[in-house]
């Protein structure tokens, strides 16, 4: 049996390892098992220092407390294993497994064979007299619970799209029963019952559903949700090949031309049309232009155009429709990002990369998408590689929408670093590329991207006469996101031009506004939270602990590390035990300078 360790749930290991007769040695402290969980979840190498003072500051002899403890981790190693240094490295035998790891970055295949997927992380290991890292754990517990939700939830729509709805189902209610406000899971859930011909199973999940978000939100749940329940449409005579791609193309166009609704339902008919040929091809393209269509026009239809991916993509696989499977995964994983489940996006769109045959445009799409991944990771290096690379695919293939939400994701990165002169040059090309390829879907996100940077900038009515443009467009379209992401500029106008009581009204209706749908942009609700605990900080607004809460959980839940990192500098500057360490550790794997400068004013000793 090979070395594993297994963090989720009670920690234990199995393999080889311990005492003579191979059975693994059990370590006689919680903080032994705390340490071995940071060393292999922690993003650096940390020092003896910052680990003793993490961990067994409480004790007489900090350092010595954490060598007896190292001491421990090393009897459980097999032959292979190493644990020494300053910092601290861990090096694990080859054909080490991590419960953890596989989760994180395994296929959904390999993590639902795990003993406790679901589980919290170390379960029962509470730590006595080590707040700082209670404050890490929290956080590496919720963001670890978030991805098995999100493999469960994976694991459901690809088994249904393999005809095991059972199986499906086991998967569905488990992801329901680690999140039972999340409006997907209980779409997926409802819509699995009534594939399996389980209806009044689904009308009660409905039920309990409608009845959960009522007490919960004091609303019914959104459209997703509904839609779940609906009766499809059986059609009589079989049309001719000609007819179904007719029916295709004019849908289409319905959605380009604005009448969506219409559009969908074209789709929709065409899909279960498609569906009674013998042509895989065209089954393929009805799915991915409905599905794109739902993911890409329309609010709170995510959820059922992740599920006809799945279809697609098994499709296009069995007949060998390699650039059709790669389009699907790159719009799983695109669903993905939005969603924050960014390990998950990373695995598909990493996989659209094999599949797409040298296609420029499907490359540079590929590219932006992972950029913008890597971006709302905080992972700014690399973001900003895969995005220039994004940018020069899509001149190549001559794509100028591609090119321009790829400036508009690589300003982003310059202006959250504070390199306002290259953000600006970046986000004006944005527009400018938008506007010449009359693509008015998208244009309000890099014009408020800009509001933003002139903004910080110093230039008020610049910056306000951008982000009112951004608005009244992204009403116009009907978008959550981009209505969010302009109010929230707009909010800081406010303030920097003196109307702080507005500011915070606008604050919270930038809220209201991207999370009307079940699919919001999930950065950009924390990206609006972080403004809202920045502001409240400043004039001590009631709500601030609560949204310091929130944001704490959204950010760490996602692994959205720079936002987690400033969560815990707005705790530690309301005097949050712990918080301080906790962002001092993991600040510094940011290449940030602005968010440094923050960490040095608030969590080193002597910061306000």
């Amino acid at each position: 049996m090979s070395f594993a360790i297994h963090l989720l749930g009670r920690p234990f290991v199995t393999g080889t390892g311990g005492d003579d007769e191979g059975e693994p040695y059990r370590f006689r402290s919680r903080k032994s098992w705390a340490l071995l969980a940071h060393l292999l979840l922690s993003e650096r190498p940390t020092s003896r220092s910052q680990l003793a003072s993490l961990l067994v500051a409480d004790t007489d002899d900090p350092l010595r407390a954490l060598r007896w403890n190292l001491s421990e981790i090393r009897r459980v190693l097999p032959p292979g294993g190493s644990l020494d240094g300053d910092p601290v490295v861990l090096q694990l035998p080859p054909g080490t497994s991590v419960d953890v790891d596989v989760v994180l970055h395994g296929t959904w295949r390999e993590a639902v064979r795990l003993p406790n997927l679901g589980a919290e992380l170390l379960d029962g290991m509470w730590v006595k007299g080590a707040p700082g890292f209670e404050s890490w754990v929290l956080s590496v517990q919720r963001h670890v619970a978030a991805v098995s939700e999100a493999v469960l939830h994976e694991a459901a729509l690809a088994s249904a799209s393999e005809g095991r709805l059972m199986e499906a189902i086991g998967f569905a209610v488990r992801a329901a029963s680690m999140s039972p406000l999340d409006e997907n899971h209980q779409a997926l859930l409802i819509r699995l019952y009534r594939q399996s011909g389980d209806v009044g199973t689904a009308e009660q999940q409905l039920a309990n559903c409608t009845a959960m978000m009522t007490r919960e939100f004091q609303s019914a749940p959104g459209p997703a949700v509904r839609d779940a329940m609906r009766e499809p449409v059986r059609d009589g005579a079989t049309p001719s090949l000609a007819s179904i791609e007719a029916i295709v193309e004019a849908g289409a166009a319905a959605v380009s031309a604005g009448a969506v609704e219409a559009g969908i339902h074209s789709l929709r008919t065409a899909v279960r049309l498609a569906d009674t040929t013998d042509r895989p091809s065209l089954r393929v393209d009805a799915r991915l232009v409905l599905a794109e269509t739902l993911i890409h026009s329309v609010g709170g239809f995510d959820e059922e155009g992740l599920a006809i991916l799945y279809e697609a993509d098994g499709i296009a696989l069995a007949a060998g429709e390699h650039a059709a499977v790669g389009r699907a995964r790159s719009e799983i994983g695109y669903v993905d990002f939005l969603r924050a489940r960014y390990e998950r996006a990373e695995v598909w769109l990493t996989e659209a990369i094999d599949f797409a045959d040298g296609n420029d445009s499907m490359l540079a799409k590929v590219q932006t998408y992972r950029g913008a991944v890597h971006s709302d990771l905080a992972d700014y290096v690399a973001a900003d590689e895969l995005l220039c690379d994004a940018q020069r695919l899509a001149r190549l293939a001559g794509d100028l929408r591609r090119e321009s939400f790829g400036r508009s994701m690589l300003g982003r990165v310059c202006l959250l670093r504070g390199d306002l002169e290259a953000a600006e040059h970046h986000l004006v090309a944005a527009v400018e590329l938008a506007e010449r390829d009359h693509w008015l879907a998208v244009l309000p996100w890099p014009q408020a991207l800009l509001g933003e940077t002139r903004l910080a900038a110093g230039d008020i009515d610049g910056a306000n006469a951008v982000l009112q443009q951004a608005f009244a467009r992204a009403c116009q379209l009907g978008d959550p996101c981009w209505e969010g992401i302009a109010v929230r500029g707009l909010a800081l106008t406010a303030e920097a031009a003196g109307d702080t009581e507005r500011a915070f009204d606008l604050l919270a209706d930038a809220r209201r506004r991207c999370r009307r749908v079940a699919d919001p942009y999930v950065w950009l609700d924390a990206y609006i939270l972080d403004a809202q605990c920045t502001l409240g900080r400043q004039h001590q607004h009631p709500h601030l602990p609560a949204w310091i809460d929130t944001l704490r959980e959204l950010a760490s839940r996602t692994g959205m590390r720079e936002l987690t990192v400033r969560a815990l500098l707005h705790g530690a500057a309301q005097g949050r035990p712990g918080d301080g360490d906790a962002a001092l550790l993991l600040a510094p794997a940011i290449d940030n300078p602005t968010l440094a400068a923050l960490v040095c004013r608030t969590a080193q000793p002597g910061g306000g």
